[in-house]
C-alpha cells in the first residue's frame, strides 16, 4: 500500500526469545536473526532501539542516569548490546542501522538537583558509544516532558543537542516532543549545521499527546520543505513515530506513511530555485504570491501517477484492500 522503498524499526523487546526469559542485558544478535531474514526477503532496511521502559529496573523512572550504579550498569549493558545487534543488522542488510537511544528518565515534580542526573547520563552514553561499529549509526533523542516526568526530563533538547554536536552522533528530533505550539521545522537548518546526520521521528501532537496518526498538515509540509530546501534528504533518516489503537492499525500505518511521502512530494515539486532568486532580489511580494499559488497546483495528479508507477492503489482504493484484509485475516485472530 506504500509507494517507494522503506525501512522497519524495531524495539529491543521485540526479539524472538523462543519462550525463554532473556533479560535486557542478555539479548544477543541471535534473537533478531528472524527479523533480519524477514527484512532481507522483503527488501527492507532495519533500524533499532534499546527498550528502556516496561521493566522492573525502570520502575522509578530512571535508567541510564540512575543514581544506583548497579541499575545504571544494567542499562548501559543493554544499550551496548543493542548497538552490536544494530551493527549486525546493518552488515547483513548492506545498509547502516540507526540505533536510537531514548530513555524515560526524569521527575514528576521539581528536582533539587538537575545537574547530577545529566552528568551521569553523559558518562553512561560515553561508555555505551565507546566502541565504534562500522554498520551502526548512533542517535540520541530529546524530549520536553513525559508521562511521570512532567517537571524534569534528564535528556532534554539542550542536553542532547550539546551531546550530539560534541560527539558527532545523530540527533533525533521528534515532532511531538516539544511544546504543543512549537514546530520542529525551524530547528532543522540550525541542527544540520553542526551534526553529520539527523534522525526524525514524525508524529502529530494533539495538545500534550504526541503520537497521533500523521496527517498532511501545514506542520508536516513545513518539515518536508525544510528537508528539501536545505538539501538535507541524504543526511536525514525519516522515522514515523505514531500509533492509534482506536482504528484499524494497517489503515493508521498507511494513512500516516502516505502523508509523509505526500509531504516530501509536495516539497520536491516546489520551484525552490525560483523562490530563492526572488528572495535574494528582495522580491518578497513575488515570493509570497508564488508560495500561495503553489497550494492549488495539481499535486494530486502527480501523486496518483507515483502510486501507479509503484503498483500500489491510489486515492481511496487502498482502503478497500485494508477492509478485505481486516475481514479475511485480522478478524480471525484471537
Amino acid at each position: 500500500l506504500l509507494p517507494g522503498k522503506h525501512r522497519f524499526n524495531l524495539h529491543a523487546f521485540y526479539g524472538e526469545f523462543g519462550g525463554n526469559k532473556v533479560d535486557r542485558d542478555e539479548i544477543e544478535v541471535e534473537h533478531f536473526t528472524g527479523w533480519i531474514d524477514w527484512a532481507k526477503q522483503n527488501g527492507l532496511g532495519l533500524d533499532f532501539n534499546p527498550t528502556c521502559f516496561s521493566h522492573p529496573k525502570s520502575g522509578d523512572g530512571f535508567t541510564l542516569s540512575h543514581a544506583d550504579e548497579g541499575i545504571r550498569a544494567f542499562w548501559i549493558e543493554h544499550a551496548k548490546r543493542c548497538r552490536v545487534i544494530g551493527d549486525a543488522m546493518g552488515a547483513s542488510l548492506g545498509s547502516p542501522c540507526v540505533t536510537n537511544v531514548w530513555i524515560p528518565d526524569g521527575y514528576k515534580d521539581m528536582p533539587a538537583d538537575r545537574l547530577a542526573p545529566r552528568r551521569r547520563l553523559e558518562q553512561a552514553l560515553d561508555e555505551v558509544f565507546s566502541d565504534p561499529l562500522p554498520n551502526n549509526l548512533d542517535a540520541v533523542e530529546c524530549k520536553l516532558f513525559g508521562i511521570g516526568s512532567e517537571s524534569y526530563v534528564v535528556g532534554s533538547h539542550e542536553f542532547y543537542l550539546g551531546y550530539a554536536v560534541k560527539n558527532q552522533t545523530l540527533l533525533c528530533i521528534d515532532a511531538g516532543h516539544f511544546h504543543p505550539t512549537e514546530s520542529i521545522a525551524d530547528k532543522l537548518s540550525s541542527v544540520m549545521l553542526h551534526v553529520p546526520e539527523m534522525l526524525l521521528h514524525v508524529s502529530r501532537g494533539v495538545r500534550w499527546d504526541s503520537d497521533h496518526v500523521v496527517l498532511l498538515t501545514d506542520e508536516l509540509e513545513d518539515i518536508a520543505r525544510e528537508l528539501v530546501r536545505g538539501e538535507f534528504l541524504d543526511r536525514t533518516h525519516i522515522g514515523l513515530d505514531f500509533f492509534d489503537a482506536s482504528i484499524n492499525r494497517v489503515a493508521a500505518w498507511t494513512i500516516g506513511t502516505r502523508a509523509m511521502i505526500k509531504a516530501l512530494l509536495l516539497a520536491l515539486l516546489e520551484p525552490t530555485g525560483k523562490l530563492r532568486a526572488m528572495e535574494l532580489e528582495g522580491d518578497y511580494t513575488g515570493r509570497l504570491a508564488l508560495i500561495e499559488d503553489l497550494k492549488t497546483m495539481p499535486f494530486g495528479a502527480v501523486w496518483e501517477e507515483a502510486c501507479l508507477r509503484n503498483d500500489v492503489p491510489g486515492a481511496h482504493a487502498w482502503l478497500e484492500e485494508v477492509r478485505t484484509y481486516e475481514k479475511d485475516v485480522l478478524s480471525t485472530r484471537s
